[in-house]
């Protein structure tokens, strides 16, 4: 999966890859020549007392030397671009992954590991990527190079060479092995500690109201122990790996010291050779403790390059149509035909052979006990989930044939948990129409009964925290619902829009929606009886069936599960 991710998103910035390739490859050369003329000045400048050659040769050291610094630096620009690059795609096609997902996917993965997955995951590959193209791509050459200029210098010596290296690659091999396994449960303790976390913050007010402090902390807590307890685990084989490497470092550097003076004094070696020699050792080994980095990045970077591509492969089973219908010929005709919707895995279906017509100019309630399938019904209108078998139908069209920009541009949606982004009032409303003006929206809130923003002394600048906290549950239905009139649509979807209103508002709310909806198609979920007593018809379900369906005074008569729903609300009100 990582070679997968890597090659699909660093393609376009091959030009870049190629440039750090070869500006490594300059400075990596320039850095092995320095032992040698060092050597060489050792050897032949300061044992003769040729100062002349010393200074030659030092200038040629510098001028290497300035080309390795200006090709390192260039190298590690190029390969930040890529990398920083790289990073943003695929975050981009993560969240654009996830803007197409139905509520089924986005129900499968949850916000949490969403969330996880297009931050932490994706800095842990641009992590690896950068380190590749600044400090691995370099290893290799520095490696071989290193090889052949230490055998150029001494092939006796070499031998240590011939040791050190695989014992060094064996200790890191070891100790990387039993570090892998640890990522992977890492990054899901990531997950839980996020997951906790966002419900803890989210859900704070029911946490204080239920004095459940002490439990959330306990749970918090146990979470955060265990990213801990893996952390730590995997903190501690990772501090293993730089000693190990420096002590093999170290032996190696005593045992050219010990072997090394035998041979000068026998006459196989100089000590100009036996420093740059020393110099290609060090050189050696460094690159494969810079090779021994990347395999302490690669293991993690690997699971989450799985966690990554998991979203990326992930279809959504609400598929757009190849050649859709961009044009609509009807008028806001809204029809359920023997509609059936089970969610994976069920048991029993969610909806049974639904079947229904709402008409332009007239409203359609939907009511039924919790659980009766109200909201998938709804769902199923803007292909929020595809039905299972049956068609629904927006002016005679199957919705899974419509453009899915066409058939939203025709809806205007009231969720039953109003969501609002952070930001001001004006910018939520216009959320709906980009180009409303203030007198337009001023009108919306009117309907919507949103008198509570001309009291406030910023009007339509008012600001609005994430998610509306700052408002009231009341406010944030009123500003929904006013955000769907803004738009205009043809067809109006209220999901149980009406629940945190009061009875008087509530009225007031629908008096005032009449002349607005006029000439639309209105479909309301509600679970008073008071709202939808005036629809034109009333769809009456029971565990995801139609048990009723007319108007409220023939749904009394012919409907016993109306007639119930009915008798306890108004029994409620009279003993109240």
């Amino acid at each position: 999966m990582l070679l997968t991710l890597l090659k699909r998103f660093l393609g376009p910035y091959r030009g870049l890859l190629i440039a750090v390739v070869l500006l490594q490859i300059v400075g990596t050369m320039a850095s092995l020549l320095l032992p040698t003329l060092n050597a060489r000045i050792i050897d032949e400048g300061v044992a003769k007392g040729d100062t002349d050659f010393i200074w030659r040769t030092g200038g040629i050291m510098l001028a290497i030397s300035l080309v390795q610094v200006v090709c390192t630096i260039a190298a590690v620009g190029c390969g930040a671009r890529a990398a920083m690059s790289f990073g943003r795609d695929v975050r981009a096609a993560q969240f654009h992954r996830t803007l197409s997902f139905s509520a089924r996917e986005m129900n499968h993965f949850g916000a949490p590991s969403l969330l996880t997955r297009n931050t932490n995951d994706v800095q842990q590959v641009q992590m690896l990527v950068v380190m590749t193209c600044t400090m691995v791509v370099a290893a290799p050459i520095t490696m071989i190079g290193g090889v052949i200029m230490a055998l150029r210098e001494d092939p006796g010596l070499s031998i240590l060479v011939a040791v050190a290296v695989p014992v060094l690659a064996l200790a890191i091999g070891l100790l990387i092995g039993r570090a892998g396994p640890l990522f992977r449960v890492m990054q899901t303790r990531i997950d839980a500690v996020n997951r906790i976390l966002r419900e803890q913050i989210t859900g704070v007010r029911v946490v204080r109201a239920f004095v459940r402090e002490p439990y959330e902390e306990q749970r918090f807590e146990v979470a955060n122990a265990e990213l801990t307890d893996t952390t730590t685990k995997v903190g501690r084989i990772m501090a293993a790996l730089f000693p190990v490497v420096m002590l093999v470092m170290n032996l190696s550097q005593v045992a050219v010291l010990w072997f090394g003076p035998h041979r000068i004094a026998s006459g196989d070696l100089q000590i100009g050779q036996l420093s740059a020699f020393l110099t290609y050792l060090i050189q050696i080994l460094m690159s494969v403790m810079m090779a021994s980095m990347m395999f302490m990045i690669a293991p993690r970077a690997a699971v989450c390059a799985e966690r990554i591509m998991e979203v990326l492969n992930t279809e959504s089973s609400v598929v757009p149509p190849v050649d859709g219908v961009r044009t609509l010929p009807g008028r806001a005709t809204v029809e359920f035909d023997n509609v059936s919707f089970c969610y994976p895995g069920a048991d029993s279906p969610v909806l049974s052979n639904i079947s229904f017509t709402a008409e332009p100019g007239t409203t359609t309630a939907v009511i039924g006990s919790t659980g009766s399938g109200k909201t998938t019904l709804i769902s199923l209108i803007p292909r929020l989930f595809d039905a299972t078998s049956g068609s629904v139908r927006v002016d005679g069209v199957d919705v899974r044939e419509i453009e899915p920009e066409t058939l939203w541009g025709r809806l205007g949606l009231v969720p039953q948990k109003a969501f609002l982004f952070s930001g001001t009032v004006a910018e939520n409303l216009r959320y709906g129409a980009a180009e409303a003006t203030d007198d337009q929206l001023w009108a919306a809130l009117d309907v919507a009964q949103g008198d509570f923003v001309r009291e406030k002394p910023e009007g339509l600048d008012t600001p609005v925290a994430q998610g509306g906290t700052n408002l009231s549950g009341g406010q944030r239905q009123r500003l929904a619902i006013a955000r769907a009139l803004v738009k205009r649509p043809e067809i109006y979807l209220f999901d149980d829009a009406f629940s945190a209103l009061d009875v008087a508002t509530d009225a007031r709310l629908r008096q005032a929606l009449g002349p607005v909806t006029a000439d639309a198609a209105v479909i309301t979920v509600a679970q008073r009886i008071s709202t939808i007593r005036g629809a034109d018809q009333i769809i009456v379900l029971e565990d995801g069936r139609m048990v009723g369906r007319g108007r409220h005074e023939e749904l009394l008569r012919t409907c016993e599960t109306y007639a119930e729903i009915v008798a306890s609300q108004l029994s409620v009100e009279e003993v109240a």
